[in-house]
């Protein structure tokens, strides 16, 4: 990422942990914060000043730092639609394949890996400890929560969640909107807007 100033989008505890992700990677970036929350307003996320509203900076370099799926996106469209630019933000002691495909407004966290051939779409999250292995596909606004772990080409549809400690075995395919439980074992493909829980996993 270029050292210049972007703005990381939402002050919360998911914008907490893009933004050291930022302090730690890009040490000559100037990083503002913006919320809409008014009782926000003039006060700081680990020293860096929290400014209203968001919408003032929609159309600069932005990282939408939301953890709900639906808000990311809708923030995201509106930055682009804006004339602003969708930046990705990858933890440095993530460890990302130089054959992997990261797309704008991704973030891929501490311990996260992703192997070659892998492809994480626009604005999704691959969180700590995270394990995307080769030729997987992550669809946009998708959250793989810490410590899931998607098997060799498996797939995950778009604004999709893949809850934490959650396993995909290889080539299973996720489609868009489905939920998969913490602590999950997927050994079949799933259906759109799907809830899956359970060892093996099964739809609730």
């Amino acid at each position: 990422m270029p050292t210049e100033e972007y703005v990381i989008v939402g002050a919360g505890g998911h914008a907490k942990v893009v933004l050291d992700a930022c302090q730690r990677a890009y040490p000559g970036a100037r990083l503002e914060v913006r919320d809409d929350d008014p009782a926000k307003a003039n006060a700081t996320l680990l020293g860096v000043a929290i400014r209203t509203p968001i919408a003032a900076a929609l159309g600069r370099r932005c990282h939408v730092a939301m953890g709900d799926n639906a808000a990311r996106r809708r923030i995201s469209e509106a930055v682009l639609q804006a004339g602003g630019a969708l930046a990705s933000v990858v933890h440095p002691a993530a460890q990302v394949s130089r054959h992997a495909a990261i797309e704008g407004g991704a973030f891929i966290a501490a311990a996260a890996v992703v192997a070659p051939q892998a492809r994480i779409g626009r604005g999704a999250i691959v969180n700590h400890g995270a394990v995307v292995d080769h030729d997987c596909e992550v669809g946009a606004w998708s959250h793989i929560a810490p410590g899931a772990v998607l098997g060799g080409a498996a797939s995950v549809g778009e604004s999709c969640l893949i809850g934490s400690g959650a396993v995909l075995l290889p080539g299973v395919r996720v489609a868009a909107g489905a939920t998969i439980g913490s602590g999950a074992v997927v050994t079949r493909d799933v259906a759109a807007g799907a809830v899956v829980t359970g060892v093996p996993g099964r739809v609730k």
